[in-house]
Parts: C-alpha cells; structure tokens; sequence
C-alpha cells in the first residue's frame, strides 16, 4: 500500500471537502428561487442544447447523474411545467428531454443567482491563474474517469 504523504492528505482532504462545500453553497443559493442544483444544471443543459431537448441517456452522462435519478428529476420539473418527455423522432425507442418555453423562461431568470454564486463562493476568491489551474487539473482528472468523454467537455 502507497499511503498518502502528509501533504498529499492535507490537499486531498481540502479537495474532498472544498467540493463538498462548494456544491452546498451553489444548491442553497438556488434553495432561494426553490430549486436544487441537480435540477438547474439539467434545465441549463437542455437550454444551451440545439432545439432544446436531449435524449435522456445522453442528459444522464452529462449531468453525472443514473438514469433513475434523472427520471426522478426530470418528473419534478415535469411537474413545474419546464420540461416535457418525448420520444426520439429518429429512435422511437429511446426518449428525449425537452424545455419548455416556461423552462426557458426560468433558466434565464434563475442563472444569474447561481452564476452570482460561482462567483461569489469560487471565482472570485481565487487569482484568474489559481482559477485556471483547479480548471486544468479537474480536466485531468474527468478525462480520466471519462476517457470517451460521454459526460461532455
């Protein structure tokens, strides 16, 4: 076993734990308009997807999410009117996520209180370079979980 210097575990444990709180920050800013952040980032994909929509096993790579979590999501905002189930027009077996204009709607209003908590609780309090180098290095490490690169870049 190749056990974890100390300062490798001090970084993996500011990692680890600067994540975790980070993605609470970003899911109680969202609490506020009444929206967790596993929904937003799926509203947010479908509105910057051609035609709005995305087949739902595609959606579920990009969101990291299983396909039954994101059936379970895609029914909460089915149920706020934003988002709609249709079948694949090319492939009537698989089904796609579509925004509605109701979700549209609300992505546009809803994404300037998370990009104001990007900012706010990551951007912002680090140099543009310290910012570059988390971007860089997380890049290294999604290729490397996900080397077809199915969750997108």
């Amino acid at each position: 076993m190749r056990w974890l210097s100390d300062a490798e575990q001090a970084s993996w444990r500011a990692i680890l734990r600067g994540t975790r709180l980070l993605e609470r920050a970003l899911d109680d800013a969202l609490d506020r308009p009444g929206l967790q952040l596993s929904e937003y980032e799926i509203i947010s994909m479908l509105s910057e997807s051609d035609n709005h929509r995305l087949r739902m096993s595609e959606l579920a790579s990009m969101v990291v999410q299983s396909r039954s979590r994101l059936t379970h999501t895609a029914k909460r905002l089915e149920d706020r009117g934003w988002v709609t189930r249709e079948q694949c027009a090319n492939d009537k077996r698989g089904v796609e996520l579509v925004l509605t204009p109701g979700g549209l709607a609300a992505v546009r209003e809803i994404s300037a209180v998370h990009v104001e908590s990007v900012r706010e609780n990551l951007v912002d309090i680090m140099t543009p370079e310290q910012f570059q180098a988390i971007g860089d290095a997380m890049a290294i490490v999604r290729d490397h979980l996900d080397p077809d690169g199915t969750s997108g870049r």
